[in-house]
C-alpha cells in the first residue's frame, strides 16, 4: 500500500495517473465518492503492491533500505541503479513489499441498550476477517459474584465465520463507571472470588469463548497485591478449562507511578501471570481534557518501552484508538466535553468546513481547525493512514505481540487495509 498526502490542486484523476491505479480503486479503498472534493492534507491509501519513496536531502540507498527493512542491493536491483550511485532529490524509488510478521489483533465492541445495533453488527462483520479476537464489552461483575452479560446478538456467529476467537471481557463497571468499591469488595472476599471465578469459567465455556480478559480499573492502591493474588487464583481454573487469560493495563511509565488508574496495576506480576496483556496506550487527549493527540507516538513508545522492562514483548498488545475528538475552543477545564469523531467523519468535516489537514510529525498525528456556524473555533485531532502506519512501525520495531483496538463502530477503512499490508493476522480457530 502507498500512503499519498493530498496537495493543493491535486485531483483523484491526477493521483490515479501518477500511480497507475484506477480512480475507482482509490475511492473504494478510502470509502469516498468520486465526486468528493479532496481535502488538502488528507492521507489516501493507494492500493499498489509495495510502495514508492521520494528521495529527500541526505538520503542514500543504505539509509532508505534501513528505513524500510530491506537492503541497498535489493533497492538498487529493483530500481536499476548502482548501490553507491548518488541520489537526486525528488527521485522516485520503488520499495518492494517486505515479508510480513505475525500479529495478534483484538477489537473491543461496546453494545449499549438491550440489543446489538445493526450498525455495530455490520462493523463487527467488516472487522472480523482482520481480527484474532473480538471482545464484547463488557461482562460486568455483580456484588453477589454473578456476571451481567452485555447484549451479544450475532457476534459469536459472525466471529466464527472468520475464525475469530471471542474474548470474555470482565469489568468492575457499575452505572457505566469503574468502581473501586466493587473492586475492593471482590478482591477482599475469597468466597466471593471463588463464586465469581466459577461463574466466569462456566460462562466462557457455555458461550464458546477462548479468552478471559480482566479489565479491572480505578482500583484502590491497597488492592494492588490482592488483585495479583486474585489473578493467580483465577488463572488455574481458566487454564484447566482450556482457556487463556489476559488483562488490561493502564499506560504506566514506571512501577511506582501513582494515581487512581495506575497504582493497582502491577506490570511485572501481570506479565508473569497472564498469557498476554493489553496496554491502553491512548486517551492522552480525552473528552474532558485539553485538545491534543489521543495517542501521540512519543508517550506511546515510552509506555511500551517501560513495559518491556517488566515482561516479554511477546505478551504485549498495544492499545490503539479508532477515533479522535472535536474540541470547542477555548478549552475550559470542567467545561463542555469534546465530541468523539471517527477518522472518516473528521475528513468529511474538514471537507465541509474547507479546512486544511495538518500533520504533527513529533506526535505523528493529523489535526485541523475550523469555525462552526456560531462562530466558535474548533480543534480536531484524529487518526489517519500516516499515524496508524507509525504505530505499526513501532509494533514491528519493538516486536510486540500485536494490537488491540478501542472500539468498533467508528469508520477507519485505511486502518484495516494497512493492517493487512503490514501483518499476517493470527487466527486461533480451525
Amino acid at each position: 500500500m502507498q500512503i499519498h498526502v493530498v496537495q493543493a490542486g491535486q485531483s483523484l484523476y491526477r493521483i490515479s495517473q501518477a500511480y497507475g491505479v484506477p480512480v475507482d480503486a482509490i475511492t473504494s479503498a478510502n470509502e469516498i465518492l468520486p465526486s468528493h472534493t479532496l481535502v488538502i492534507g488528507q492521507a489516501l491509501v493507494i492500493p499498489i503492491v509495495g510502495q514508492y519513496y521520494y528521495v529527500v536531502p541526505g538520503d542514500t540507498l543504505s539509509s532508505i533500505a534501513a528505513r524500510f527493512g530491506t537492503t541497498a542491493a535489493r533497492l538498487a536491483s529493483v530500481n536499476e541503479t548502482e548501490v553507491n550511485a548518488p541520489l537526486n532529490v525528488g527521485t522516485r524509488l520503488y520499495i518492494p513489499p517486505m515479508p510480513k510478521r505475525r500479529a495478534y489483533v483484538n477489537a473491543y465492541i461496546a453494545p449499549s441498550g438491550m440489543t446489538v445495533s445493526p450498525a455495530l453488527t455490520e462493523a463487527a462483520r467488516q472487522a472480523a476477517p482482520h481480527l484474532t479476537y473480538l471482545a464484547p464489552s463488557s461482562f460486568r461483575i455483580q456484588r453477589d459474584g454473578t456476571l451481567a452479560l452485555p447484549p451479544l446478538g450475532d457476534l459469536r456467529s459472525i466471529a466464527a465465520k472468520q475464525r475469530t476467537a471471542m474474548m470474555l471481557t470482565v469489568t468492575n463497571l457499575e452505572e457505566d463507571q469503574f468502581s473501586s468499591d466493587l473492586g475492593h469488595l471482590i478482591l477482599s472476599d475469597t468466597a466471593l472470588q471463588d463464586k465469581l471465578i466459577a461463574n466466569i469459567v462456566r460462562t466462557a465455556k457455555n458461550l464458546h469463548y477462548q479468552d478471559v480478559h480482566f479489565d479491572l480499573e480505578h482500583l484502590l492502591p491497597e488492592d494492588r497485591e490482592p488483585y495479583n493474588r486474585f489473578l493467580r487464583k483465577a488463572v488455574i481454573p481458566i487454564h484447566a478449562a482450556g482457556l487463556t487469560m489476559s488483562t488490561a493495563l493502564a499506560p504506566k511509565t514506571s512501577a511506582t507511578q501513582e494515581g487512581a488508574w495506575y497504582s493497582a496495576h502491577d506490570y511485572r506480576a501481570h506479565g508473569e501471570i497472564a498469557d498476554f496483556v493489553i496496554i491502553m496506550t491512548y486517551e492522552w487527549g480525552y473528552s474532558g481534557g485539553p485538545p491534543m493527540p489521543v495517542s501521540p507516538i512519543g508517550p506511546v513508545r515510552t509506555v511500551l518501552e517501560y513495559a518491556l522492562t517488566e515482561m516479554p514483548a511477546g505478551k504485549i498488545m498495544m492499545g490503539q484508538n479508532l477515533y479522535g475528538y472535536d474540541w470547542t475552543l477555548p478549552y475550559v477545564p470542567g467545561g463542555a466535553y469534546a465530541k468523539a469523531i471517527s477518522p472518516q467523519a473528521a475528513i468529511a468535516l474538514a471537507r465541509q468546513r474547507n479546512a486544511e489537514i495538518l500533520y504533527d510529525t513529533a506526535a505523528q498525528a493529523p489535526h485541523f481547525t475550523y469555525w462552526d456556524d456560531n462562530g466558535k473555533e474548533h480543534r480536531v485531532w484524529f487518526e489517519d493512514a500516516r499515524s496508524i502506519q507509525a504505530k505499526f512501525n513501532l509494533m514491528k520495531q519493538l516486536r510486540l505481540r500485536g494490537i488491540s483496538y478501542w472500539k468498533l463502530g467508528l469508520s477507519f477503512p485505511q486502518n484495516w487495509l494497512l493492517l493487512e499490508d503490514n501483518f499476517d493476522i493470527v487466527k486461533l480457530l480451525p
